[in-house]
């Protein structure tokens, strides 16, 4: 999907999440109780049976084995769904080893999986577009859970499956339009470095990524600078390329998508950096896009652009800028800079988000937190422990005995 090889983690994050969940099963246990007179109570946690799971094709790697890896931790059996767009990081298995000769070692998955000894049936991979093979996976009614990571759109075609089929539970990781909010005591070098990396990394296509910036109207000349000399260095071109930073956009699909907001922020804001196409032989390529003074009910404020493209505003009073961030459907994540512990503890809780940075951004999450949405932003928590919550069944067993 074009993210470049100096940027590429996605195969060691592969390999800690079939590591960290081969041992995670034993973990799970019931409960007892002996407050109920005459009874010993009991509760198991047993696997669903057959579970399915949509990957997306920003981080495919990533995502199939946080969802593949749990599932069969605690004894399901799984069907996932890759995405069109990013087909090859979960290949089905090919007959003859020499065919993986010249491809990425993310298309031998399903071969590895054969090889490694999984037995036949326990992961199954199927592909193609996702109003066909993702529709026929959500109205299964041998599926008897799903978990989805993707566009919001997709997710509520998804629940409404559910709700036609056998109401299997759903899971969802959603989209995102997060705000990071800069007070006048941040540390301004720490805060534009992380603001310019959770917007420009990926090429901007991340759901997390902190697309809308609130700076202190006291620095915000300062700040704006200084996001731009971090945000203007990056290498375009071959994302096969060590020296290449920045790739393209998915495909031709997500380029113009992407263009369209570029139209409206430039004829709702205005444009300071980048914004127009780079012409490259080949790839869709956006640079770097900031726009500032953009109002609040403009469609490229209130929508996912998944694009390396950010709105910055300027706020005066706290009142008002928390007002602002949390006047969006989405929340899946949000970021304040400031050196005052008061003032972080009262926006940690007061935005509405599954996840909240004091100091830092997206992509920055705990490895030992939950991590999900708000709002339009999903349904449910994923992350190491948290995720094995996904693919279990809690039941109750009362045994009468003699008192």
């Amino acid at each position: 999907m074009g993210k470049p090889v100096s940027t590429y983690i996605d195969g060691h994050a592969f390999s800690f999440m079939f590591d960290y969940y081969s041992e995670a099963g034993y973990n799970i246990q019931g409960t007892s109780s002996l407050n109920t007179p005459g009874f010993v109570n009991l509760t198991f946690r047993q696997p669903y049976g057959v579970v399915a799971v949509i990957i997306p094709w920003n981080v495919p790697l990533l995502f199939f084995a946080k969802k593949v890896a749990p599932a069969l931790a605690v004894g399901n059996t799984v069907v996932l769904k890759s995405s069109e767009k990013a087909p090859l990081a979960a290949s089905i298995a090919y007959p003859k080893k020499d065919l993986f000769a010249d491809l990425p070692k993310s298309a031998a998955i399903g071969h590895f999986i054969k090889e490694a000894g999984f037995p036949p049936g326990v992961i199954n991979i199927v592909s193609g577009h996702g109003n066909v093979s993702g529709s026929v996976l959500s109205h299964h009614m041998d599926v008897r859970a799903l978990s989805f990571t993707g566009s919001t759109r997709t997710g509520r075609l998804i629940q409404q499956a559910s709700s036609k089929s056998n109401l299997k539970p759903v899971f969802l990781e959603l989209g995102g339009k997060s705000p990071a909010i800069v007070f006048e005591d941040a540390d301004l070098e720490d805060a534009s470095q992380a603001c310019q990396f959770s917007v420009q990394s990926n090429s901007g296509q991340t759901c997390m990524a902190t697309s809308r910036v609130y700076v202190q109207d006291t620095i915000a000349d300062k700040f704006i600078e200084l996001f731009k000399e971090k945000f203007r260095p990056v290498t375009i071109g071959d994302p096969t390329l060590k020296e290449t930073n920045h790739g393209p956009q998915a495909d031709k699909m997500q380029y113009e998508n992407v263009l369209k907001y570029l139209e409206i922020g430039k004829k709702d804001g205005k444009l300071i950096m980048g914004g127009n196409p780079e012409s490259h032989d080949k790839g869709y390529f956006v640079p770097p896009t900031i726009f500032t003074d953009t109002p609040e009910d403009s469609v490229i404020m209130r929508e996912e652009v998944f694009g390396p493209v950010v709105n910055i505003n300027i706020f005066k009073t706290e009142e008002e800028v928390m007002a602002k961030a949390n006047n969006t459907e989405y929340g899946l994540y949000a970021a304040i800079f400031t050196k005052n512990i008061d003032r972080a503890m009262k926006f940690a809780k007061g935005l509405e988000a599954g996840t909240v940075g004091v100091n830092c951004t997206s992509p920055t999450t705990g490895k030992d937190t939950p991590f999900g949405g708000y709002k339009g932003s999903g349904l449910g928590r994923e992350g190491l422990t948290h995720s094995l919550d996904h693919f279990l069944e809690t039941k109750s067993v009362v045994i009468k005995i003699d008192s």
